[in-house]
């Protein structure tokens, strides 16, 4: 019984809820004027936040009451679908369900009282406070440990929000084919990835070198970072003043100088395609996705500070390109809450899984490689790679080598470059040493069948005192 409710839970999108008797203890207040309040729980509240930014799941409220309270709470929860002073709750639901393309088992209820039994009798999961009167209690799914107004409607959203991100660790995923045909996963080889980023330092003469050199290199794929200074730079940090290669000026002028707009983004579209390499962005914020969608570039990167970010990578899966999600600064609950999101969008949409560590450069002992394991045995199929920013290419090796099937590098033409990257980053020489090493670690770990080779038959036949008979027919000699 416990699994079927928990398979009913990762189907919900949308969660109605009564007020009176579930997010308010139906108790009567009344404002200076004479109008009737509400008293709302903070608990309940943040139970409507997570299950919208975890889970992709909205909330609704259906109610008889028509409080000023209930309406201004519902505008601060980001709550649209408030439907007030109804009398026929059946009729609500019907014309949401049809208006939104839900069908009846992705809709949940929790309610209280007699009138919301029959709206119940429609949902694919309902739930009732601990409080809710007793045929209500009888007929519900889920009966809260929680009483109304006391974290009742938080503790459903959480039953819902841990089932679909259970969901999520049991998708079976699968290697992803790119627009131009290259599939990345397992038995693939690695797809190696000279992160450009910000170290072209504004110049479009140096990115193209830099794809150049990665091109020389014979990396898979260059990425760039686009950003809009005006949303990614803190308000208060506009003015403050820096030293830079252009002349002293404040830090929102620099991050727009380093900034390529569209004319720079299409030449570097068309030397791309060119020279033949893929080439693809990490996007900072919404426009900067809108921006972008002007290319047909072969997926998304999220950076590892955008994990969080669920208006962003709602703007990203929209796109319906391939997301490469990195996963540095993050606990792993921070990862299965962005899973469980993407899941909620689309359970099998085309999806990358990054270690990193958020160090720069980072040092050994904090680069934890075994983690690539960790999440190829959580997230069974999806294709888990690694993104480094130590210096030494041997570890980025050793990734591959432990199941990375792509790699991502910060690469410059000169570590002494001006520039807050560059430092933790690959020169042209050192990119192609560690392609070629990816390389041969690639052809040097088989197939896993123990055989001997040819080229071992001579050192038998001078080394080995018994040659067994499997390999007396064979010419030794």
């Amino acid at each position: 019984m416990e699994q079927n409710l928990k398979n009913k839970a990762a189907n919900i999108k949308l969660l109605l809820t009564d007020c009176d008797g579930v997010l308010t203890d139906a108790g009567v207040y009344y404002g200076a004027d004479g109008e009737e309040l509400k008293k709302f729980n903070m608990r309940d509240g943040m139970g409507a936040e997570r299950l919208r930014k975890v889970a992709g799941v909205q909330t609704g409220i259906i109610t008889g009451e028509t409080s000023p309270s209930v309406a201004k709470r519902a505008e601060k929860l980001g709550i649209t679908e408030l439907h007030l002073g109804i009398k026929n709750k059946v009729e609500v639901f019907k014309e949401i369900s049809s208006r939104l393309g839900l069908a009846a088992e992705e809709i949940a209820y929790i309610g209280d009282d007699y009138n919301d039994l029959e709206v119940m009798e429609l949902a694919g999961l309902t739930a009732a406070p601990a409080d809710a009167l007793p045929l209500v209690l009888e007929r519900v799914d889920v009966v809260c440990r929680a009483g109304a107004g006391e974290g009742c409607f938080r503790e459903f959203a959480e039953f819902i929000i841990e089932a679909k991100t259970e969901t999520v660790v049991n998708v079976k995923g699968g290697p992803v084919t790119l627009s131009n045909g290259r599939i990345i996963g397992k038995g693939q080889p690695s797809y190696i990835i000279a992160e450009i980023g910000i170290n072209h330092n504004g110049s479009l003469e140096i990115a193209k070198k830099l794809i150049d050199e990665a091109v020389a290199a014979k990396a898979d794929a260059v990425k760039f970072q686009k950003r809009t200074p005006e949303i990614c730079v803190p308000k208060d940090q506009w003015e403050m003043m820096r030293d830079t290669p252009w002349g002293r000026m404040s830090y929102i002028d620099y991050k727009r100088k380093t900034e390529f707009g569209i004319a720079e983004y299409a030449a570097i579209d068309r030397y791309c395609k060119k020279v033949g390499i893929d080439w693809f962005v990490s996007t900072w914020d919404v426009p900067s996705v809108d921006f972008m969608e002007q290319f047909e570039t072969v997926m998304y990167k999220l950076a590892s500070a955008s994990l969080t970010d669920f208006p962003l990578i709602q703007r990203i899966l929209e796109t319906g390109k391939p997301l490469m999600l990195s996963t540095g600064m993050s606990t792993m609950n921070e990862i299965e809450n962005t899973m469980a999101f993407v899941n909620a969008f689309a359970p099998n949409y085309p999806l990358f899984i990054a270690h990193s560590t958020s160090a720069y450069p980072c040092p050994p002992q904090e680069l934890n490689l075994r983690m690539i394991q960790t999440l190829e045995d959580k997230y069974k199929g999806i294709p888990i790679g690694y993104s480094g920013h130590e210096t030494g290419l041997a570890t980025t090796v050793a990734a591959v080598a432990m199941g990375a099937t792509f790699v991502e590098r910060h690469f410059t033409l000169d570590r002494a470059m001006w520039g807050s990257d560059h430092a933790a980053s690959v020169e042209p020489q050192g990119l192609s040493r560690l392609v070629r090493d990816i390389r041969d670690a690639e052809i040097a770990a088989g197939d896993g069948v123990k055989k001997v080779y040819e080229s071992e038959l001579g050192p038998m036949k001078r080394l080995r005192v018994n040659i067994s008979d499997e390999y007396k027919e064979k010419s030794i000699s």
